[in-house]
C-alpha cells in the first residue's frame, strides 16, 4: 500500500529512488561522523539508510510498499523473499533501536560513542551493499517496479 501525503502525493513505486535516498541518509552519517557531529543523529541515519533500502528491496521484490519503521518486520519480510536476509537480522535489530530513541528527549540519556557510530554505520553500509547488489545484479539498471513485474 502506497502511503499518500497530504500534499496530494505518495511515496515514490520507483525502488532506485528508495535507494538513493538510503545512500544520502550513509551519507550525512559520514559527514556527520567525520565532523563529529551529533552521535544521536548520526545513528538516525544509519537508521534510516537501512529502512530505506530494506523498502526498496522489498518494492523491487514484491511490487508493494511496506509502511513502516521496523527494521526488523522490514528484513522479515525481506527475508520470505530471500532467506540471506536472515544473517541481516541482528543488525537490524540494534539500528531498529536507534529511530525512537535518537531523536527525541527522554529522561534516561541515550549515551552513543563515536566508536557505537563506526559500528553503526559499518552495520548500516555492509547491509546497503548487499541490498544494493540483489537490486543491480544483472540487471540493466533501475526501473520502475511496473516494468519489473512485467518482466517476471
Amino acid at each position: 500500500m502506497t502511503r499518500k501525503r497530504k500534499s496530494g502525493g505518495s511515496d515514490s513505486l520507483y525502488y532506485y529512488k528508495w535507494l538513493d535516498k538510503a545512500l544520502s541518509d550513509l551519507q550525512a552519517a559520514r559527514i556527520l561522523l567525520t565532523w563529529q557531529g551529533d552521535p544521536s543523529i548520526t545513528a538516525f541515519h544509519c537508521q534510516q539508510a537501512i529502512e530505506k533500502a530494506l523498502k526498496g528491496y522489498l518494492l523491487y521484490k514484491t511490487g508493494r510498499h511496506f509502511d513502516g519503521h521496523n527494521l526488523t518486520f522490514l528484513c522479515r519480510q525481506a527475508a520470505a523473499q530471500d532467506e540471506q536476509f536472515v544473517e541481516w537480522l541482528d543488525e537490524s535489530a540494534a539500528l531498529n533501536n536507534l529511530y525512537i530513541e535518537t531523536r527525541y528527549p527522554n529522561d534516561l540519556p541515550l549515551r552513543i560513542t563515536e566508536t557505537d557510530c563506526r559500528r553503526f554505520l559499518t552495520m548500516a553500509e555492509n547491509m546497503f551493499t548487499a541490498i544494493r547488489g540483489e537490486l543491480y545484479q544483472g540487471d540493466e539498471g533501475p526501473a520502475p517496479i511496473q516494468e519489473n513485474l512485467r518482466r517476471r
